[in-house]
């Protein structure tokens, strides 16, 4: 748990994820047993906001929207990276450990999701895709099961589930610009 410690990414790449379905996120179904959130926006229109809104969800940018500190083992398009965002002052900070489980790096639609390790408030995955359409609007979807984790999360029950939903509408303002220019 990072509250008054700093997680180092690079020991966490052994770590188990802390839910089964690892890679569920591609899948049209999402698992049950968690709660589900898919969210789509368009943030622009035509090739050249395509690629710029690609580069801002490899780039953690829709993450540093939020607030959050990035500390990553290498790049969001590379499964296998592992990620310790981090809410809050360096210390006290929460850090908050994922690995990428799944990029797809080509195509007219390109993205990745990243799952929960120990540590994490919440278990599962969340997946940040960004689409161009035939008719060029680039749609930039989330897409996440989850349910909380740890008792500072459940305890904070709808408190936690709130922050997650301002989360999301910051991910999707920070996508939108980035793909403005």
């Amino acid at each position: 748990m990072g509250i008054l410690r700093v997680l180092d990414p690079a020991d966490l790449t052994g770590v188990p994820f802390t839910y089964p379905e690892v890679g569920a996120t591609r899948d049209a179904t999402l698992p049950t047993g968690y709660d589900h959130l898919e969210r789509s926006a368009v943030v622009g229109s035509g090739r050249e906001a395509f690629e710029r809104a690609v580069t801002a969800v490899f780039d953690w940018r829709a993450q540093r929207g939020v607030g959050l500190r990035v500390r990553a083992t290498g790049p969001a398009s590379e499964p296998g990276t592992v990620v310790v965002l981090t809410a809050g002052l360096t210390r006290p900070g929460y850090d908050i450990p994922c690995r990428v489980v799944w990029a797809q790096t080509t195509g007219d639609e390109r993205g990745f999701a990243y799952g929960t390790l120990p540590g994490h408030p919440e278990s599962g995955e969340e997946a940040f895709v960004v689409r161009l359409t035939p008719g060029d609007d680039v749609v930039f979807t989330l897409r996440v099961f989850a349910r909380l984790a740890s008792p500072l999360a459940r305890l904070g029950g709808p408190v936690s589930t709130l922050v997650q939903r301002l989360a999301t509408a910051r991910y999707l303002t920070a996508i939108r610009r980035a793909a403005r220019g």
